[in-house]
């Protein structure tokens, strides 16, 4: 019985790589604000909205922070002793 080709095939991720998975959401959010809905008539505009976007996120910029956030603690409720 012949064999088609596979449809499964290995692909080799090379160790230290995992930082491009932190550049997908910066380049989404550049692209929010730089690209999306404009048309460029040549590559000075192109420049120009991509200082723009960039003076605009910079000030808002925070570290990435990897996993979830931590838990906010929890108050401890007043326990109330009652003497007879």
């Amino acid at each position: 019985m012949a064999r088609g080709p596979s449809r499964i095939k290995h692909a080799f991720i090379p160790v230290g790589v995992c930082w491009l998975n932190l550049q997908e959401p910066w380049w989404r959010i550049f692209r929010r604000e730089a690209l999306a809905g404009q048309t460029f008539a040549d590559a000075t505009e192109i420049a120009r909205a991509t200082r723009q976007a960039a003076a605009a996120l910079n000030p808002r910029a925070r570290p990435w922070i990897w996993g979830r956030p931590t838990p906010k603690p929890r108050t401890l409720r007043r326990r109330f002793i009652y003497h007879l």
